[in-house]
């Protein structure tokens, strides 16, 4: 697939103070995009479209230019200590995205053009907690590779986090325009880590993404590139012959990386959950997906502020669990395994 470009671009005018501001806005221009104005980049209103279902699907193509004010970084465990926020919102359309709750009535895509102060207060979070060190997640709220071939702000974190003593760069995608990284001066304190799943999964659930193919040459490209690697397998979903869709997956990741170097490789593995404010949600935007969400079939647990989840019965998420497990170690018998319910 293309790299994305946004259909519609609003800009802060303070987000002209800073050079990627105004660089954005200049390459905008060159491309002939619609550009308007905003206040702020919470406050985006007019996105063109004749009902809400229009206008979402707008939104997803729409990137606002903005200043990040709240330069207090969220918490991101168990993956990181904190959120390093670049970007917020995606030009992909996964169904089962929490990130269609997270974001509620403003879907759009917000780049932070700030990043001399985000990188100044990564840099006091890192002091307070020397020696240990402190990981900074950049994909709690957005895939920041489908976007970083416009902002390279990714790219100017990397090579931030390359120069600290104290301080890790992780994020996960689903995109594969990672050439522009290839160069990137990591030393190491970035793990590159991809979204993968079975074929139905991403066939069904995760329109607008980039191909499992692509993705894994990607992640060739990467390792090759001396970044540390990594997979998050999110959600493990129980379709019709998942053991078999499951099982392929993992042939075909073992087969694609031979080869490279996989010292360090790590799997973050999630299973399937949803919560009634996200059924709702996705029952609305995707009114034709292929998504299960019957509460019945689920066994409800309680989470954090009291919002309820509903995850797969004990006995079918305990087989779910030690068949993934299973399929890791087999193909990758030294990786490091973490798996989330």
């Amino acid at each position: 697939m293309k790299p994305f470009i946004p259909q519609l671009v609003y800009i802060e005018p303070q987000a002209l103070e800073y050079p990627l501001g105004r660089e954005l806005k200049e390459k905008f221009e060159k491309m002939n995009i619609e550009i308007r104005e905003t206040t702020s980049h919470n406050q985006v209103r007019n996105i063109p479209g004749d009902n809400e279902l229009q206008k979402y699907r707008n939104a997803k193509s729409t990137l606002v230019v903005g200043i990040r004010r709240t330069l207090k970084f969220d918490t991101s465990k168990p993956s990181a200590e904190y959120a390093i926020p670049l970007a917020t919102g995606c030009m992909g359309h996964c169904h089962y995205c929490y990130l269609q709750t997270t974001l509620g009535s403003k879907p759009y895509i917000r780049t932070y053009v700030n990043l001399e102060e985000i990188f100044d207060q990564a840099t006091k979070y890192m002091e307070e907690r020397k020696p240990e060190i402190t990981r900074f997640e950049a994909a709690c709220t957005s895939d920041i590779v489908g976007l970083d071939h416009l902002t390279h702000s990714l790219k100017k974190t990397i090579e931030f986090m390359g120069q600290t003593e104290y301080g890790q760069l992780r994020f996960v995608t689903k995109y594969h325009h990672v050439d522009h990284l290839l160069d990137a001066k990591h030393n190491g304190n970035t793990r590159f880590r991809f979204s993968v799943n079975s074929r139905y999964v991403i066939k069904n659930f995760e329109p607008g993404t980039s191909s499992f193919d692509d993705r894994l040459e990607a992640a060739r490209k990467v390792a090759n590139a001396g970044y540390p690697l990594g997979f998050i397998v999110a959600p493990i979903y129980m379709h019709e012959d998942w053991r078999e869709g499951y099982l392929e997956l993992f042939q075909r990741l073992s087969k694609s990386l031979e080869g490279i170097n996989l010292q360090g490789l790590t799997f973050e593995l999630i299973q399937h959950r949803f919560t009634k404010p996200a059924k709702k949600v996705i029952e609305k935007r995707y009114p034709k997906s292929k998504l299960e969400m019957d509460e019945e079939k689920r066994k409800y647990k309680w989470g954090r502020y009291g919002i309820g989840k509903y995850v797969y019965p004990t006995e079918e998420a305990k087989d779910l669990e030690n068949t993934i497990r299973e399929y890791v170690h087999s193909f990758f018998p030294e990786a490091e395994v973490q798996y989330f319910t």
